[in-house]
């Protein structure tokens, strides 16, 4: 599967989510924040997709065991990749009038906010790492 559809798999998922979870209506987010700890504060108006949602939504995977998903995780720290992505669910973020402008072209730098048309590949390299975890741990 591309890139590219890998990344439209998980707006898709996200948006999905999000409108079956909130019951209002989704915009299409083209936007991110990288999480680092899926342990910080929650606020109804992010959707957070963790690397293990995002294995199950994009790849059908999940892992056998719980010390399989943690192993998958500890790739993660290991490779200084996020944990999950957040996607603000009421505007995106930089863009709140929808314009589909891209307001910083540092978008795709692993650095911050980031932008699934600047080619970011955090959210790949994200599923795909944690994946490769989890499959080398024996449960």
């Amino acid at each position: 599967m591309s890139a590219t559809m890998r990344r439209l798999g998980v707006v898709t998922a996200a948006a999905a989510a999000a409108v079956a979870v909130t019951a209002t209506s989704a915009s299409a987010h083209h936007c991110f924040v990288p999480m680092y700890s899926l342990n910080g504060p929650t606020s109804a108006n992010w959707f957070v997709v963790s690397a293990e949602d995002g294995a199950a939504l994009i790849e059908g995977y999940t892992a056998e065991c719980d010390e399989a998903a943690d192993a998958g995780y500890a790739a993660l720290e290991a490779a200084r990749l996020p944990v999950g992505i957040k996607i603000f669910e009421k505007m995106t973020i930089g863009d709140p009038k929808g314009t589909e402008r891209m307001p910083s072209p540092h978008g795709a730098d692993g650095k911050g906010l980031e932008y699934f048309m600047a080619g970011s590949t955090l959210p790949d390299e994200m599923v795909g790492t944690w994946i490769a975890g989890a499959t080398a741990h024996e449960c």
